[in-house]
């Protein structure tokens, strides 16, 4: 079994970590109704693209 030789200090850990980190979430604004949305999702409303794709309403 691989066993460490020796212990990794805090700053090589942190080095590793660096791009763990998550990134702030993506918005945009509905064409439909000027809603914010994330891109790629169906807006509140059912919209997605500027049709209606879903007659049931999403709660977020």
């Amino acid at each position: 079994m691989a066993v460490p030789k020796r212990k990794t200090s805090p700053s090589r850990r942190g080095m590793r970590r660096a791009h763990d980190a998550l990134g702030s979430v993506m918005v945009s604004e509905d064409q439909t109704t000027g809603s914010i949305k994330r891109p790629h999702h169906v807006s509140p409303d059912g919209f997605y693209r500027g049709r209606q794709v879903t007659t049931d309403r999403v709660n977020i």
